[in-house]
């Protein structure tokens, strides 16, 4: 088992930072796969189902997330439900600090396959993942500390979610 632990400071409020961490929008501009099935747009909660497609290192793809725990604003964590590892599971962690928020993902998988498998996962898999890990973290810290963030928590086609939303955002203090 593989294990990976990222962080970085993000200056604006936690449920900003953790909202704009569940924007499937935002996940797909580093994932480079596109949702095929489940919850296909917007924001995800505690249930959801999304099938990823795309191509990883030359090959066809799958992942299927699914969201097995969600604690809004603190934690929420995906698993893999089927695709091309033995396991995968993935949790966000959000803690505001000092008026900032400290985003730490922790990321654990298994690879196919026996020793090749490993090894595949040392020196392929492993600097890939860490790549696309540090390429979210910078994109959310971008969009949460600029102007634009504010598009991707507004999602017009599920009226629910865009009550509480707002709600949630009328509470937040604009950095």
């Amino acid at each position: 088992m593989f294990r990976l632990k990222e962080h970085i400071h993000v200056n604006a409020p936690i449920e900003r930072c953790f909202l704009l961490s569940t924007s499937i929008e935002i996940v797909q501009q580093t994932l480079y796969m596109k949702p095929r099935e489940g919850k296909l747009s917007g924001l995800i909660v505690n249930g959801d189902r999304i099938l990823w497609r795309g191509w990883k290192f030359g090959l066809p793809s799958h992942h299927e997330t699914l969201i097995t725990r969600y604690e809004r604003p603190a934690f929420f964590q995906d698993t893999m439900g089927s695709g091309m590892f033995r396991a995968f599971q993935h949790d966000h962690q959000f803690e505001a600090v000092d008026g900032r928020t400290l985003m730490v993902d922790v990321l654990r998988f298994s690879m196919r396959g026996g020793p090749v498998g490993r090894l595949i996962g040392k020196y392929i898999v492993i600097p890939h993942v860490l790549n696309t890990m540090l390429k979210r973290f910078h994109l959310l810290k971008r969009i949460a500390e600029g102007n634009d963030w504010e598009r991707y928590l507004i999602d017009a086609n599920e009226p629910a979610r865009v009550k509480a939303v707002t709600a949630a955002l009328d509470s937040i203090q604009r950095v």
